[in-house]
């Protein structure tokens, strides 16, 4: 893989530790600002919607900008919420700087993953964006735990501190490694907006979109409460919190690898499989909360086939933009994070309720059997891929 996807997966690595690092630090935010766990949990729901507000709408802005100048502004941008968040004196500072941070999130996957395929040959544009994500599967591998660990021992700012620093690594990595319009050499041609706008009268993008709220959103709305979850239900204690962590990321990084090579070669089974799978661990995790060894393994599960539908996902929705993808991808970040902001306000819904901290994982397992029931149904429509027109063959064949 060209060296410009690892400069890529280093912003992605620093995003996913500014996206879900304050999971595992989200009982101790709570504490510091005086806030309850819903009111805490806003600060990810906040993050999410702002992720697709600055998806669809910074990229749309950055169309016509050279793609390295993008993303390096996006991580500036990137560079400033942390430093927000590090300083935060009080709840609603601490909102403002993830505000911020979450704006460049977006555009930055939307832009880069167009970079990324625009850097290989078509057999391997899932692989490629799979590697750009891997930045953010890394994070919760190793990243989260061990900003988890820091925070908790050197207090939760300490670990915003760490992804500022991570933001500057980054910064300057795309300024060495990635070139100037990677995938052309040429800047876009006037009308770039009107022509990406086009691509949203094909039906199948919309499916794609909401596929991505609800698939990718139930797996998120259950995971926002996950601290809760592994201390008030299954028991754990909370130093153990971080580690259990790293079994969830461990999931998230090879169900992306696996899911990567297979949509080049599978897209529609892959996506299946994946929507299956989650639906089914995310059941199972709520009904047998209380045993660890279930936990552990469905934690493990969640991760992967979460994770899994990513690449599928990203390829499906570039795939039915056809010749002018960069829009939709950025929206398709979006529809990644609505449906973050919506699981987790679902799930935030039935903690307030009194429904206890396993109803977020029956929440998540209803939004990806929605999303099941949409694929099956978007698939066999005109442009499906369960149609006879459109046998099983790769994604990249079509984009």
């Amino acid at each position: 893989m060209p060296l410009a996807l690892y400069a890529l997966a280093i912003g992605g690595f620093g995003i996913g530790l500014t996206e879900f690092g304050i999971l595992g630090l989200l009982p101790e935010v709570a504490t510091d600002f005086g806030v309850s766990e819903t009111t805490a949990g806003y600060l990810i729901s906040g993050y999410a919607l702002s992720v697709a507000l600055g998806a669809v709408l910074l990229t749309a802005a950055l169309l016509r900008f050279d793609q390295k100048k993008a993303l390096l502004g996006l991580m500036i941008l990137f560079i400033a919420g942390n430093l927000v968040s590090a300083l935060a004196t009080d709840y609603s500072m601490m909102l403002v700087g993830r505000i911020l941070a979450a704006l460049c999130h977006g555009a930055f996957f939307g832009i880069g993953t167009v970079v990324a395929t625009g850097l290989v040959t078509a057999e391997r544009k899932a692989a490629a964006i799979a590697t750009m994500f891997a930045g953010l599967t890394i994070a919760n591998v190793a990243g989260v735990p061990l900003g988890t660990l820091l925070g908790q021992a050197a207090g939760w700012r300490s670990t915003f501190w760490a992804i500022t620093i991570i933001g500057i690594v980054s910064f300057v990595s795309i300024i060495i490694l990635v070139p100037s319009t990677s995938s052309s050499g040429e800047k876009p041609a006037p009308g770039v907006l009107r022509r990406e706008i086009t691509a949203f009268k094909n039906p199948q993008v919309w499916y794609s979109i909401v596929l991505t709220i609800l698939g990718f959103g139930g797996m998120f709305g259950a995971f926002t409460y996950i601290a809760f979850t592994l201390t008030d239900v299954s028991g754990f204690v909370t130093g153990a919190v971080p580690w259990l962590l790293i079994v969830f990321g461990a999931g998230m990084v090879i169900g992306n690898i696996i899911s990567g090579k297979l949509t080049d070669r599978f897209p529609a089974r892959t996506l299946l499989i994946a929507f299956i799978g989650l639906t089914i661990v995310l059941a199972l995790f709520a009904a047998f909360a209380q045993n660890p060894i279930v936990t552990i393994a469905a934690l493990f599960l969640m991760g992967g086939f979460g994770f899994g539908t990513v690449p599928p996902l990203q390829m499906r929705i570039m795939s039915h933009a056809a010749a002018a993808p960069t829009l939709a991808s950025g929206a398709n970040v979006a529809a990644f994070n609505i449906g973050n902001a919506v699981g987790a306000w679902l799930g935030g819904l039935t903690i307030g309720a009194g429904l206890g901290y396993t109803s977020p994982l029956w929440v998540g397992a209803a939004m990806t059997l929605g999303a099941l029931v949409v694929l099956l149904i978007a698939g066999r429509l005109r442009g499906g891929e369960f149609t006879r027109a459109r046998a099983e063959v790769p994604a990249t064949a079509t984009v």
